[in-house]
């Protein structure tokens, strides 16, 4: 029976690909993926060549169609986003309920997640921590959303651009000033950093720069730091 592979890719540094998922990309008879030109990269520089089909937001439902169609012609499919576990704030999920719902196998192959690698950084005490992602761009919808967020008291986890990294801190701080925050740039990357601290602290360290550069993610506690 022919299987769909939920591949997971490095959020930075090349080096995190597993030895598994390098084998399931070259064994693979068709690889999906979000952007075609990021996974050529990636494919490229493990010195593997196959047909690529694109699966990204805009039009996974379709792609998803396709994938299956493949899928019953017997092809293995490997699918992967433009980095980290697809499904996770990243397209995936609507393809892997497609093949399953027309009874093909559906299996992960694990490995770098940008919630994940937060998470073991951070060193929050909290057992429950949501994942979120990102918040919406809209002021009004992205505080009240961070209020009901804040108002469960589990920690929780979001992504953000480093054009609106500032604005969100500056609502953290407004809305959970007592809360112990870890924020993760360019994680994996060469300028990788970790800045820990109350949400007036981080915010304080990222304004006085003068621009944001790479992607960020916050962890945010449910506790009060001690």
């Amino acid at each position: 029976m022919a299987v769909l592979y939920i591949v997971a890719t490095p959020i930075g540094n090349l080096g995190d690909l597993s030895r598994r998922a390098e084998e399931t990309l070259k064994n693979a008879d068709l690889v999906a993926c979000e952007d075609t030109r990021r996974t050529l990269k990636l494919l490229s520089h493990l010195g593997i060549r196959k047909p690529l089909v694109s699966c990204r937001a805009a039009n996974e439902k379709a792609a998803a169609d396709k994938i299956v169609a493949a899928l019953r012609e017997g092809k293995t499919v490997a699918y992967a986003s433009d980095a980290g576990t697809p499904g996770i704030s990243d397209p995936g999920s609507v393809l892997a309920a497609a093949a399953a719902a027309a009874g093909q196998q559906v299996i992960p192959i694990p490995g770098p997640s940008a919630f994940a690698a937060l998470v073991s950084a951070a060193g929050g005490p909290d057992k429950t921590v949501i994942f979120e992602g990102f918040l919406s761009p809209k002021q009004g919808r992205r505080r009240s959303r961070l209020k009901e967020l804040l108002d469960t008291g589990w920690a929780f986890v979001l992504y953000e651009s480093p054009f609106r990294i500032l604005k969100l801190l500056e609502d953290l701080a407004d809305l959970g000033s007592e809360r112990y925050v870890c924020a993760g740039r360019e994680m994996t990357k060469i300028h990788e950093e970790y800045i820990r601290g109350l949400p007036k602290e981080i915010y304080a360290f990222f304004a006085q720069k003068e621009r944001q550069i790479g992607e960020f993610a916050l962890f945010v506690s449910g506790h009060k730091p001690k």
